[in-house]
C-alpha cells in the first residue's frame, strides 16, 4: 500500500493525522477556556463526556492518531537518516530557508508526547479512567475544575506545562502549513498565508492553554466554583 510503503504516503498520513490532532486541540482548549468562565459549565462538559461510549471511542481514535503520527515520524526520520549517510555527522551550517522547528520536529514530538503523557496523568486517569475503573464509587471524576486546582496550584507542575505548550507551539507553527503543503494545497501564493494563518492558529491555541495553567497557579478559582478545594491553603484562592 502506497501509503505506508513510500515517503509520500507517510508524509500524508502525517499531515491527515496531524491536522486531525489540530483539530482535537482546538477542541480541547476551547473547551479548557470554559473553566475560566464558569465552573459549572467546564463540569457539565467533564460531566457529558465523562466515560460515555461516545467519549471512550473517541479517546481510543484519539490515541490511534497520536501513535499513527509517532511512529510515521519517528519513520521518516529514519529515513531521512539513512539516506543521509555519513554526512549526517558532517558540521554543515543551517540553511538561511530552513526553521529550527522543521530540524527539530521528533525532538519536538517526543517533548509533546512526554507532556501528554503526564496530562493524562493528571487528568484522564483521575478522570475517565476513574471512572471506568471505579463507576459510581469515583471521587471527583467530572469535577474538572477541581483537578485543574490540584495540578496548577503547584508551580512546578506549572513550569513544566508551560515548556511543553512551548515545544507545542513550535511543533505546530511549522507542521501546519507543512501539512498543506503535503496535501498539495500551497502554492507560491499560499505558502506564506498558510505560515501566516499556522501561526496565528497555533499561537492562539496555545495562549488558551497556558492561560488557564497561569491563572489557576495565581490562585484564581471561579466564582461559581461550590466544590471543595484540594489545597490546604484554601484562602488563598481569589476569583477574578
Amino acid at each position: 500500500m502506497w501509503l505506508i510503503n513510500s515517503s509520500i504516503g507517510r508524509k500524508v498520513v502525517m499531515s491527515v493525522t496531524g491536522m486531525a490532532l489540530i483539530l482535537f486541540l482546538t477542541f480541547h482548549a476551547s473547551m479548557n477556556v470554559v473553566a475560566l468562565i464558569s465552573a459549572e459549565g467546564y463540569n457539565w462538559i467533564c460531566e457529558m463526556l465523562g466515560a460515555n461510549w461516545y467519549a471512550v471511542a473517541a479517546t481510543v481514535g484519539l490515541a490511534a492518531l497520536v501513535v499513527l503520527h509517532f511512529v510515521f515520524a519517528a519513520v521518516l526520520t529514519l529515513q531521512n537518516d539513512r539516506a543521509r549517510g555519513k554526512d549526517k555527522y558532517a558540521v554543515t551550517d543551517k540553511p538561511e530557508k530552513v526553521e529550527w522547528a522543521s530540524q527539530n520536529m521528533f525532538v519536538l514530538g517526543v517533548i509533546v508526547i512526554l507532556g501528554m503523557c503526564l496530562h493524562l496523568y493528571n487528568f484522564w486517569w483521575n478522570m475517565m479512567a476513574a471512572e471506568l475503573i471505579e463507576g459510581e464509587a469515583a471521587q471527583n471524576a467530572a469535577n474538572g475544575v477541581y483537578w485543574i486546582i490540584n495540578t496548577f496550584q503547584c508551580p512546578v507542575y506549572t513550569c513544566i506545562y508551560l515548556v511543553w505548550l512551548c515545544a507545542l507551539w513550535f511543533h505546530l507553527t511549522h507542521g501546519f502549513w507543512s501539512a498543506m503543503q503535503t496535501m498539495g494545497w500551497s502554492g507560491k501564493l499560499w505558502f506564506c498565508r498558510w505560515r501566516a494563518i499556522g501561526l496565528v492558529y497555533s499561537t492562539v491555541i496555545i495562549l488558551m492553554f497556558a492561560a488557564v495553567a497561569v491563572a489557576f497557579c495565581c490562585g484564581y478559582v471561579p466564582c461559581d466554583y461550590a466544590g471543595t478545594c484540594p489545597s490546604q491553603s484554601c484562602s488563598s484562592c481569589v476569583c477574578l
